[in-house]
């Protein structure tokens, strides 16, 4: 049975756990204070948040959570990084750190109750962010407005111009 400040702490992971649409688990071994602020900092302006909790305290309350344990990753020292909506962002905040500090190591994580592994994790953080997707959703259906308002404007304007030249015929006649 663990003890009190345990099972506050597993309260807390499960908390934590409810809600978010990501995982990632992060090995953050050789990170200096300054750079794991750095860290928090990107993450949490992606939308999500980086916590640090013992790997079996995660394990049993991904357990309880009937979510998949996790094994293979929670092993050495792990921090991990729930994201909410924007799961690209949060991927995407991970692998940019990542990039400029090789002591970052992404693991894996969970997303939607299934684990990924870290290169899917990588794949996601290669997606475009909402505001991309929505941007490039209005820009589809604006092209296809004006294509088609171009199109409705062609008739008339062809009609008159055949009109024109029947007119310009019959003068010349």
């Amino acid at each position: 049975m663990p003890n009190a400040k345990n099972q506050e702490m597993l309260t807390k992971i499960k908390g934590d756990l409810d809600g978010v649409s990501a995982v990632w688990v992060v090995d953050y071994c050789g990170l200096t204070v300054k750079d794991i602020q750095a860290l928090r900092t990107a993450i949490r302006e992606s939308g999500a948040s980086l916590k640090v909790y013992k790997n079996t305290l995660m394990h049993i309350a991904l357990e309880e959570s009937n979510l998949p344990t996790l094994d293979d990753m929670l092993a050495g020292p792990s921090a991990f990084v729930f994201a909410g909506d924007d799961v690209a962002a949060a991927a995407k905040a991970v692998k940019t750190f990542a990039k400029t500090n090789k002591n970052l190591e992404i693991k894996g994580g969970l997303m939607e109750g299934a684990q990924v592994s870290a290169a899917q994790v990588e794949a996601i953080a290669s997606l475009p962010s909402r505001e991309e997707l929505l941007a490039q959703i209005a820009g589809a259906i604006s092209g296809v407005a004006r294509g088609l308002a171009v199109a409705l404007n062609g008739v008339p304007s062809g009609l008159a111009q055949v009109t024109k030249a029947v007119a310009d015929q019959k003068e010349a006649a």
